[in-house]
């Protein structure tokens, strides 16, 4: 999805700089992509951000909740020890045990009979 926003955005830098308008730009997109690929508010808050000067296409970090940078370190320990639980996990990392297992689930990892085993 990131992609795709990220191409919509030098879509729109390439008639900033030819010298069209958001709604021009805007119709011209959907016109290609379909309609609803980009509304006009958000083809205008575009032009407003080229217009200041900043042509930078990508999104600026948000505030929020940070991901874990316990990832690797929590594949090491199940590497370690196929039998250790995501509760004594958590506890030795100091996170919770719901996102030792969110991440060993997304790294392919399933708990079966007391053993984690790639899935």
């Amino acid at each position: 999805m990131e992609k795709n926003n990220e191409k919509l955005r030098y879509i729109l830098q390439y008639y900033y700089d030819k010298g069209k308008n958001a709604s021009q730009a805007c119709e011209k997109i959907c016109a290609v992509y379909g309609e609803g690929t980009l509304s006009k508010s958000a083809a205008r808050k575009w032009f407003a951000r080229f217009h200041s000067g900043n042509f930078d296409v990508k999104d600026e970090a948000r505030s929020g909740r940070p991901l874990t940078e316990k990832a690797d370190e929590i594949l090491e320990k199940v590497q370690q020890d196929k039998h250790i639980s995501s509760v004594d996990i958590g506890m030795e990392l100091g996170i919770d045990h719901k996102t030792v297992l969110n991440h060993l689930h997304k790294a392919g990892y399933k708990k079966k009979l007391d053993v984690w085993v790639m899935s």
